[in-house]
């Protein structure tokens, strides 16, 4: 008889007619990726086990001259021919593809994403084709590089391949297009360039990825990587920039060597206040073809400051800064130096791609915060200095007034919810100020004194002063160790500081800048899944977490001011002292050489009761957004958006053959179905089933247990089948009572059969030729399995 098309399955479809279509048309094995995984799917946190949701993957993405020409998405022959076109642009869209497919097997449709179409003329964007026309590599990279004028140079660049090892790590997809679009803006002649890539998406992997394609291509030969932290310089050098072996060199002790072709260095390493600093006036200005800046918003971004003279000493060489935060302020812009940003990745997208750790916000309102604090008239301090009669508030404290009593409430708030997590999930405390981060130290140490008395390093201050504390910030960082497990720090850890494993943020200081916000957060943005780290929490005691709602926080970077060639730039003078190095706004606020003691600057009062007024939970959902409502009330709406009925949501959970599908996709919009389960099944004390829960908050019907269910089931179902088949089902319903519908599908998925009912109690039965006989035959067995569940949710 002859072959169905309609019958074959996608992987079917793929393998006998796409495939070699693919490879008629001349795309070699190694130009074809099949089912690339673009991204890890999110994570949840709102859920106990913080579960993933699914990973994106493209069926085809084919590549030409080290860069994704194309994605070809596949639907079975039951789909129409361009079925999978929205799916193809999604994901060309993402890899920066310039040409989308979809085949159902019969032909093409082929989206040309580079189509500047003209205002109100009819345009050729999509065709169809037959498979055997489909593009050859030669063909479509030379449409791509007629419209985007693509040089000769830039072609030898693109030629290079990236670095690989073989069992080591690949480029992301986001990772990939940073690079690429930077290598050919490069190679067609662009020398100022900005990335904005999130703190924990690999910018440092992409600079060297940048480098090594330009270095091996010798389009650029002596390059330059600056940044402002000795950490981050040392990590760079011993990890991602190892390839370069002894072409490369740091620049320590101000000491010159000229002989190598990779530098790294700090920016304080080559220049300084005094013109004896500045070891960079060694180099020849032309030294240098390359200069890339990391954390570019630190400095370089305003013309006036010490680190911009030496971007502008090397400036023939081509110079890319690359920042989590770009600084754009009406007097500082990395805009203004750099250009638009070539290509940003957000932490939002970052979160929703899977790659970063998302969030769950608890916001902490202290009495004395919420009502301020009114001395008496004439009341003294600790230190008999008399405190002017004023009211004090959340803004003043730990920077004028010191309560004693709460520092000791946010220490104890801490501990408390390590105590009902874990108590030694990295933890980092930001203060006011060293001398708050200090008294935070002590009030920790207090509060947590059985650990402390285990380990001195429980708990560690780690500021720009404390030569002990830095010294530990290694280990801190390193999630083989364990100590420290608590470190309070004032400015020295938000920004650069890799710490992967740290699970709770604490804010207990006023930010009022959203490039410091960002830095803050992305301290716990890293995912380290083998430690446990999936997502993590932000405790808040100075409602900075605000900032998350404030449009800034997750957009563009938008430039608002552009400075002529006579106007000064004078740095901003915000709260928060952004203009130095970490290092030095420590020293500043810790009262440096030169500097007034802080401590006799603040007033320091005890006896002062300080209470817990509130406390709320906020959940980071599907869509990027904070959630404060009831969470049983916040999935109901999300159920609703997809199902907007419940005969609509019925109809597809009767019509899905495996129902984890629609548990899934209802995942993928923030329906957690454990959280749900303890905010309404924990409440009564009973074990609902997903489908029941479902159709409780998002419908208002009564929920049954899984138990009510089975019995229902008993009473009306089983008369049909003989007594080996009956014990068989009636097994099923207890292994659905206690596991859920997933028991169920594991009974009929084809592949395992044999294995599910070689295991207690299916094998007390008989052996599985003997229990699929007992219903006639394989076939049946499994369409009684299929029957059965469809009796277990008609059941109301």
């Amino acid at each position: 008889m002859p072959m169905n098309k309609k019958d074959l399955t996608e992987q079917e479809i793929r393998t006998r007619y796409i495939t070699p279509a693919l490879r008629d048309a001349g795309w070699a094995a190694n130009q074809i990726r099949e089912e690339l995984y673009l991204t890890d799917g999110q994570i949840h946190p709102g859920s106990k086990d913080a579960p993933r949701g699914q990973r994106t993957f493209a069926d085809y993405v084919l590549y030409h001259h080290n860069r994704p020409l194309a994605i070809v998405e596949a639907k079975d022959n039951n789909h129409p021919l361009g079925g999978g076109m929205q799916q193809a642009l999604e994901y060309a869209a993402m890899c920066d593809a310039p040409f989308a497919y979809s085949s159902n097997g019969d032909g093409f449709v082929e989206h040309d994403r580079l189509v500047t179409p003209s205002p109100g003329a009819y345009t050729v964007i999509e065709r169809t084709l037959p498979l055997a026309d489909f593009p050859s590599p030669d063909e479509l990279w030379q449409r791509y590089t007629q419209r985007t004028a693509v040089s000769p140079v830039a072609q030898a660049v693109l030629d290079q391949p990236y670095y690989y090892e073989r069992d080591g790590k690949s480029l992301r997809y986001y990772q990939e297009v940073a690079a690429n679009r930077v290598v050919e803006a490069i190679a067609n002649g662009q020398d100022r360039i900005l990335l904005v890539m999130a703190t924990g998406t690999g910018k440092t992997y992409v600079a060297f990825q940048i480098i090594w394609r330009l270095w091996k291509a010798k389009v650029k030969q002596r390059i330059l990587f600056l940044a402002d932290r000795n950490i981050l310089v040392d990590q760079a050098k011993t990890n991602d920039f190892k390839p370069f072996g002894g072409a490369m060199t740091k620049v320590t002790h101000r000491q010159i060597d000229k002989s190598y072709e990779i530098y790294l260095a700090l920016y304080q390493g080559i220049s300084g206040a005094e013109a004896w600093q500045d070891v960079y006036k060694q180099f020849s200005p032309d030294f240098f073809d390359l200069v890339i800046v990391d954390e570019c918003h630190r400095g370089s971004a305003a013309a006036d400051s010490a680190w911009r003279e030496v971007l502008d000493y090397f400036a023939s060489a081509t110079q890319i800064g690359m920042t989590a935060t770009p600084k754009e302020t009406k007097d500082v812009s990395n805009i203004d130096y750099f250009g638009e940003p070539l290509y940003t990745y957000s932490l939002k997208q970052g979160i929703q791609d899977g790659f970063l750790a998302p969030y769950k916000v608890i916001r902490v309102n202290l009495d004395v915060d919420v009502d301020g604090y009114r001395p008496e008239e004439g009341q003294l301090d600790q230190y008999g200095v008399e405190i002017l009669n004023l009211e004090y508030t959340v803004r003043d404290f730990d920077r004028t007034l010191v309560i004693d009593e709460r520092t000791q409430q946010v220490a104890r708030c801490i501990t408390d919810f390590l105590k009902a997590t874990n108590r030694f999930h990295k933890t980092i405390v930001f203060c006011r100020d060293i001398e708050h981060a200090e008294r935070m130290r002590q009030a920790l140490v207090n509060e947590n004194g059985d650990l402390v008395a285990r380990d001195r390093r429980y708990v560690m201050r780690i500021t720009g002063d404390s030569p002990e504390g830095k010294l530990e910030l290694d280990n801190f960082i390193d999630p083989a160790e364990c100590y420290p497990v608590i470190v309070t720090t004032s400015k020295l850890l938000t920004t650069g500081v890799d710490a992967q494993t740290c699970q709770l943020i604490v804010l207990d200081t006023v930010i009022n800048s959203m490039t410091e916000f960002k830095q803050i957060i992305g301290r716990g943005s890293r995912i380290k899944e083998e430690y446990g780290k999936r997502f993590f929490t932000i405790m808040d005691f100075r409602n900075a977490t605000r900032l998350f709602y404030d449009p800034e926080y997750d957009g563009e970077p938008v430039q608002v001011y552009e400075p002529g060639a006579d106007d000064p730039i004078v740095p901003p003078d915000d709260a928060t002292g952004e203009t130095g190095t970490p290092e030095q706004e420590e020293g500043e606020a810790s009262g440096a050489p030169g500097e007034k003691r802080h401590s006799r600057d603040k007033l320091y009062v005890n006896g002062v009761e300080v209470t817990v007024l509130a406390q709320r939970v906020q959940y980071y959902d599907a869509h990027g957004d904070l959630v404060t409502e009831s969470f049983s009330a916040f999935s109901g709406a999300n159920i609703r958006r997809t199902y907007a009925t419940l005969d609509d949501f019925l109809t597809e959970w009767n019509a899905a053959d495996r129902k984890s599908i629609v548990l899934v996709e209802l995942l993928q919009q923030g329906v957690l179905l454990d959280k749900l389960q303890e905010e309404v099944g924990d409440a009564v004390g009973r074990e609902f089933d997903p489908f029941d829960l479902i159709c409780h908050v998002a419908y208002d019907r009564p929920a049954l247990t899984r138990s009510q269910r089975v019995r229902k089931v008993k009473q009306q179902y089983f008369s049909q089948y003989q007594a080996k088949a009956r014990r068989v089902l009636e097994a099923l319903l207890d292994k659905y009572t206690n596991e859920g519908i997933e028991a169920l599908e594991r009974a009929i998925d084809e592949r395992n059969i044999a294995t599910f009912l070689q295991v207690a109690p299916f094998n007390q039965i008989g052996r599985p030729i003997e229990i699929t006989r007992a219903f006639g035959s394989k076939k049946l067995y499994i369409e009684a399995v299929q029957q059965l569940g469809r009796e277990i949710y008609a059941a109301q």
